[in-house]
C-alpha cells in the first residue's frame, strides 16, 4: 500500500510517499481503509522531533518509532481483529489511527465511533483530534455551564472553530479572536463578538471571561489571567515558543505550579480521543449544531506541503489530506 513515511527527523522534506506492507489488526483492533485524514500540530512536532521533550516521551530519541504519520481518519472498516464486537467490515467509521497518512491504518476499537451521516469522509476526517480537545478544553478543563461568558483564542484555527460552535451548544456567550482576514469566518461559526487581536488587545483586562480557552498562542500567564472573572479559568491547549526543548508546555507547567496560589483555575489540556467523545461529537454533527470548517485538501502525496501550510499558512480551519 501507499503511505507517508519518514525515518529521520526533520522539515516536513522528510516526509516521503512510499510502498510499505498493510498492517494486520491485532486483537481489539480494526483495519481502516482510509479516504480521508487531517493535519493537526502534533504531526509537525512528530515529524520534527521538536520539542525534545516529545522524543523522551516515547517517540523514539534519535528517529522516529513510527514510520507512518498521520492520526485523525475517516474510511471503511476492512477487517477486525478478535474481541472486536463494535464495527464489522464495510461500516463508515472516523476518529484516530497509527499512522493515517496511508491506504490502510489499524485503530484500537474505542478510538472510532461511526462515521456522521451528514457528513463526507474529508469533513469527517477533520473532526476527531481538534473537536475532541476543544471538546475536552471546555467541558472538562472549563467546567462550562450555559451562561457563561467564554474566550476563545485562536478561533479560526482547527481546534478554535470547534471550540466556539462547541461553546455556543453548551449554552454560553463566546468571543473569538482571530486576525482581520478571519473575523467574518468567526463569526459565521457562531461567535457573539468577534475581537481582531490585530487592533485590540483581548487580555487587556477591559472585558472579564468565566472562562478564556487558548487554543495555541504565546501569550504569557500574567496577560491571560487579565482576561478572567476573580473565580475564572484559563485552559491551555497547545501553544508555540519555549524553545527546543520544552516547547509550549512551558506555559502548561506554569499554569499547573501557579493555580494552587491564586483564584483562578489555571489548566493545561492533554486531550484524548474516544468512543464516547465520538458518538457526542456525532450527535452534535448531526443536529447541526456543528460543522467542521475545512481550509483546503491535498493529496497523499502532497503530505509534506500540507504539514508546511499548516505551521507557516494560518489555516482557517482544518487541513484534509485526501487518500
Amino acid at each position: 500500500m501507499k503511505a507517508i513515511v519518514h525515518d529521520t527527523y526533520g522539515p516536513p522534506e522528510v516526509l516521503r510517499l512510499e510502498e510499505v506492507a498493510r498492517p494486520v489488526a491485532g486483537r481489539g483492533e480494526v483495519l481502516v481503509k482510509i479516504h480521508a485524514a487531517s493535519v493537526d500540530p502534533g504531526v509537525w512536532h512528530l515529524t520534527t522531533g521538536r520539542p525534545y521533550l516529545l522524543r523522551a516521551a516515547g517517540f523514539g530519541l534519535r528517529a522516529p518509532k513510527a514510520r507512518v504519520r498521520g492520526t485523525d481518519a475517516a474510511g471503511r472498516v476492512e477487517a477486525v481483529g478478535p474481541d472486536v464486537t463494535r464495527f464489522r467490515p464495510g461500516d463508515e467509521v472516523y476518529g484516530t489511527c497509527k499512522g493515517s497518512f496511508a491506504e490502510y491504518a489499524c485503530a484500537k476499537e474505542d478510538s472510532l465511533a461511526p462515521k456522521p451521516a451528514n457528513l463526507d469522509f474529508e469533513q469527517a476526517s477533520a473532526v476527531p483530534v481538534s473537536a475532541c480537545t476543544a471538546l475536552q478544553a471546555l467541558r472538562d478543563g472549563g467546567r462550562l455551564k450555559s451562561g457563561r461568558r467564554v474566550l476563545v483564542i485562536g478561533a479560526s484555527g482547527g481546534v478554535g472553530t470547534f471550540a466556539v460552535q462547541l461553546a455556543k451548544a453548551f449554552g454560553a456567550h463566546v468571543t473569538g479572536v482571530c486576525s482581520t482576514a478571519n473575523t467574518d469566518l468567526v463569526r459565521s461559526v457562531g461567535a457573539d463578538e468577534v475581537i481582531d487581536y490585530t487592533q485590540e488587545d483581548p487580555t487587556d483586562g477591559a472585558r472579564r471571561y468565566d472562562l478564556v480557552v487558548d487554543t495555541g498562542g504565546n501569550r504569557p500567564l500574567a496577560r491571560l489571567r487579565r482576561a478572567l472573572t476573580p473565580r475564572g479559568t484559563l485552559v491551555i491547549v497547545g501553544g508555540e515558543g519555549g524553545g527546543k526543548w520544552i516547547g509550549g508546555t512551558n506555559r502548561e507547567l506554569g499554569a499547573l505550579l501557579l493555580s494552587p496560589f491564586v483564584g483562578h483555575r489555571l489548566r493545561g489540556l492533554v486531550a484524548t480521543q474516544r468512543h464516547s467523545d465520538l458518538a457526542l461529537l456525532t450527535e452534535l454533527v448531526e443536529a447541526g449544531s456543528v460543522t467542521p470548517v475545512i481550509d483546503r485538501v491535498y493529496p497523499l502525496a502532497d503530505v509534506p506541503a500540507a504539514v508546511q501550510h499548516l505551521r507557516e499558512g494560518h489555516p482557517r480551519g482544518k487541513i484534509v489530506v485526501r487518500v
